[in-house]
């Protein structure tokens, strides 16, 4: 059986990837899909255990570190991320093509194991509007939001490590503009 492949996508916070990728979701055949991640940052609105995130405390969180249990993880703000490897191995295993939508450093961590990974940027317009998208969203204090644009202008320096970079200035085009890197 031909294995799957992997796919990164990552953006910096506010871009929109999560509004992207909700959007792709429903593009995809079954043989692509969306791997869910690890978090200890508690669930917003109404995502679920086990659909948008697994939700653990950081207890537990740092015990699967221990036991090397993630592929890769971060701890970005306050809160840890990461990937566990059963899931991203048993997806590509069974055929079928894994999507990540992790941060610049998981996305190297992801290449240095897959070097065949796809691996896909979403730039904002600008940070002027990244900014403005941030506060919209009512999540971050302004504390927050600058710490968001400084990490933002930091992970888009690291587009030499990414396959395709695409700019999220109308959301329909670039749903589709990835669908398409996606499908190959």
């Amino acid at each position: 059986m031909k294995k799957g492949t992997v796919i990164v996508i990552s953006a910096p916070s506010g871009t929109g990837k999560t509004t992207i990728c909700n959007l792709l979701k429903p593009r995809l055949n079954k043989n692509t899909v969306f791997s869910v991640s690890a978090t200890t940052r508690k669930p917003r609105g109404n995502e679920v255990h086990g659909k948008q995130y697994y939700f653990i405390s950081k207890r537990e969180f740092k015990s699967k570190i221990r036991s090397n249990e993630f592929i890769e993880w971060a701890k970005v703000f306050t809160h840890y991320y990461g990937t566990l490897k059963s899931t991203v191995i048993n997806t590509i295993n069974s055929g079928k093509n894994v999507i990540l939508t992790i941060d610049v450093q998981g996305g190297k961590n992801i290449r240095k194991l897959f070097p065949k990974t796809k691996m896909i940027f979403i730039l904002p317009p600008s940070l002027k509007e990244l900014e403005r998208r941030l506060r919209l969203r009512h999540l971050d204090s302004d504390r927050e939001i600058k710490i968001r644009l400084k990490i933002a202008g930091q992970e888009m320096k690291e587009l030499v490590n990414y396959d395709y970079f695409l700019i999220n200035d109308k959301l329909n085009n670039i749903v589709t503009k990835i669908y398409k890197l996606i499908r190959g």
